[in-house]
């Protein structure tokens, strides 16, 4: 128990890995965003505030995708894990809804996604010219 509390302590929010090679395909692409604005709903990774634009960086495990890792549960404590992720999505829900009620354009990166950079690349060009 006191490993997987090391584990968990040691898990970033801000400038985790994927967010950093998000934020350098991102930067070739339009730069000016701006990191975890708090005063944005549900404080986006990467935001562009004048175009409107928010952006989260999304762990596959923590924010329940239907890719391998995302559907990987623990053994240990199974019933709190199954129970955090499913309140984590609902946040998300909520906070991309949020968003689009006040005129937002979201997208939303997952962690497994940043292995095809073509794809990626697509997506963000799309979402800066939409």
């Amino acid at each position: 128990m006191t490993t997987r509390s090391a584990i968990m302590r040691a898990v970033r929010s801000k400038n985790t890995k994927p967010e950093r090679i998000l934020r350098k395909r991102l930067y070739a692409i339009a730069p000016g965003y701006r990191l975890n604005r708090r005063d944005i709903p549900g404080s986006p990774d990467i935001a562009y505030v004048g175009r409107k634009i928010a952006i989260f960086m999304n762990g596959c495990f923590w924010h329940g995708h239907d890719c391998k890792r995302g559907l990987r549960v623990p053994k240990d404590n199974r019933d709190y894990w199954v129970a955090k992720i499913a309140r984590n999505r609902a946040r998300d829900e909520d906070t991309l809804a949020r968003l689009a009620g006040e005129g937002w354009k979201t997208l939303v990166v997952w962690e497994c996604e940043l292995k095809d950079e073509a794809a990626l690349e697509a997506r963000l060009r799309a979402l800066m010219t939409r």
